[in-house]
């Protein structure tokens, strides 16, 4: 089985070289990224980064220097935050 594999790599080699080289490329590329170490701490920085993150504080009545929504007449000036 392993002759008739070398006879036919050697075959293709001397008749296709280019094509040869192409398909060890792609097999190479597609075999060696799971074998990688840089693919166990990518999916070890994937899993620990959050999905949503924190919303800007809403005003609930009890903060008033802070303003309610960021579209308010309130946020567009800066005076609230002068008067800190």
């Amino acid at each position: 089985m392993a002759g008739r594999l070398a006879a036919f790599l050697k075959n293709a080699w001397a008749k296709e070289p280019v094509l040869v080289a192409s398909f060890t490329i792609a097999g190479l590329a597609v075999i060696l990224p799971p074998l990688s170490p840089y693919t166990k701490y990518s999916i070890m920085i994937n899993q620990v980064t959050p999905y949503t993150y924190p919303v800007p504080v809403r005003d609930d009545g009890n903060m008033p220097d802070v303003p309610s929504h960021p579209q308010d007449p309130q946020g567009r000036s800066l005076e609230w935050l002068k008067k800190l």
